[in-house]
């Protein structure tokens, strides 16, 4: 078959046309540049987003699980015995035997500590013995002399004045015999002396059988009676020093801390604080059925509250158990440093979980009936927006602020109970003024 020239023509491949191997790689990069200017529009996005979100201050609300309604006010304290004694001995000694320790509980007038007592007995029976010599004395004074003695006294008296009779005799003759010159003076003078020493003795014989028939002088009774009640003063004295080496219970409790050792001195005038001297208690003791809640409560919030208010009772170890209390005590005087008032809530019923020093948590009731109907979440006051009753706060979720409406149930020292929040929620506590809802946020920090 013969072929045109025209024919011929129209079959020839027009290389214009075709991409050709040049062009195909042209293509290529630009769908790459486009690709990655995407990519880097998305990355400048995201960047400038997250610069654009408003830093703020968070917190968590906690709804606590044993939360009262009708609450005027919340604080937090410490659980403390009403009333701590320490047991210190009356005397100075060495410690011998001790029956307790940390924990037991103690009758009153249980003996704890038994101190060394040989010294102390022998004092005692040195004490007795002047108290029966004493008392003996006085006995005899009171029951005056005895017949045999006034009888002795008045033969005394009568062998003196025969003596006193012959004396006068003898000098008699001796002085007619001088008289003639018979006699010497110095015999004269030898029986005139003799005569008078006689006669002044059978006037002190004659004195002494008076005195033995009257017996002994009132105030000699009296002195003799005030001696023997010294004698027994001094015994009840060295008997309780005695006793005191014993160390009782005063009153029934447990035992918080034992302070001493067997072998220890324990002393009632001074103790030391160097290693090894003498100490000044044995232990601590306190009555755990009669314990209280310590609590530092700001002058501000001090109006709210009234003697014997009552109150609800829960710890941190036992959040589930509830105890009734009332304010006890309230301090004369205030804190300046503080600027708090402390007040002391007795717990009525106090069991065997609340311990002392445990942290306690008080929530001042204004009428008892409230105390079964729940009490809100308990958010930091700076997370409290909006004033009357348009109050509200703002949560954090999903990186932006949400409005919440509240309402304020009571007041605390550490926040306000508000009602409308279920706990657990994320507040924002600090921000700028301008934060609204829906805005963009990142918590900064978190209280």
């Amino acid at each position: 078959m013969t072929l045109h020239a025209d024919d011929l023509a129209s079959l020839r491949i027009e290389r214009s046309a075709s991409p050709g191997p040049l062009r195909s790689p042209r293509r290529a990069l630009w769908i790459a540049a486009a690709i990655v200017l995407v990519l880097l529009s998305l990355a400048a996005y995201r960047l400038w987003s997250g610069d654009a979100a408003i830093p703020v201050t968070v917190a968590r609300a906690s709804a606590p699980s044993a939360a009262v309604n009708g609450v005027v006010l919340s604080a937090t304290g410490y659980i403390v015995p009403h009333h701590v004694i320490y047991v210190n001995s009356k005397v100075t000694g060495r410690v011998a035997w001790i029956g307790v320790e940390k924990g037991d509980h103690v009758r009153a007038g249980q003996v704890l500590v038994r101190l060394e007592n040989q010294e102390f007995r022998a004092q005692v029976e040195q004490a007795r013995g002047q108290v029966l010599s004493a008392r003996a004395y006085l006995e005899e004074l009171q029951h005056g002399s005895r017949p045999q003695e006034i009888a002795q006294a008045l033969h005394n008296y009568r062998q003196a004045e025969a003596n006193l009779a012959d004396d006068r005799a003898t000098l008699a003759r001796i002085e007619s015999l001088a008289a003639q010159g018979i006699v010497a003076k110095q015999q004269l003078d030898d029986a005139r002396a003799k005569f008078n020493a006689d006669q002044q003795l059978a006037a002190s014989l004659q004195q002494t059988y008076a005195l033995a028939r009257l017996g002994p002088r009132p105030e000699e009774i009296e002195r003799a009676r005030g001696a023997l009640l010294q004698t027994e003063g001094a015994l009840a004295y060295a008997e309780a020093n005695l006793a005191a080496t014993l160390i009782r219970a005063p009153v029934d409790g447990t035992i918080l801390d034992r302070t001493a050792e067997v072998g220890e001195l324990v002393t009632a005038e001074f103790a030391s604080a160097a290693t090894g001297g003498p100490v000044g208690s044995v232990v601590t003791l306190a009555n755990l059925q009669d314990l209280q809640v310590e609590l530092d409560i700001a002058q501000d919030d001090f109006a709210k509250l009234s003697p014997r208010q009552n109150a609800i009772v829960t710890t941190d170890a036992y959040p589930d158990r509830k105890y009734n209390g009332y304010l006890a005590e309230i301090s004369p005087e205030a804190n300046r440093e503080k600027a708090t008032v402390q007040v002391k809530v007795q717990i009525e019923k106090p069991d065997a979980y609340l311990r002392p020093e445990m942290n306690a948590t008080v929530r001042f009731l204004a009428n008892p009936a409230a105390a079964a109907q729940p009490a809100g979440v308990l958010i930091p006051r700076a997370a409290l927006r909006g004033a009357g009753a348009d109050r509200f706060v703002l949560l954090a979720f999903d990186g932006k602020a949400l409005r919440r409406s509240v309402r304020v149930v009571s007041q605390a020292t550490n926040g306000v109970y508000v009602a409308g929040l279920n706990g657990g929620e994320t507040v924002i506590v600090s921000a700028p003024d301008s934060l609204k809802a829906g805005d963009a946020i990142r918590p900064a920090a978190s209280q």
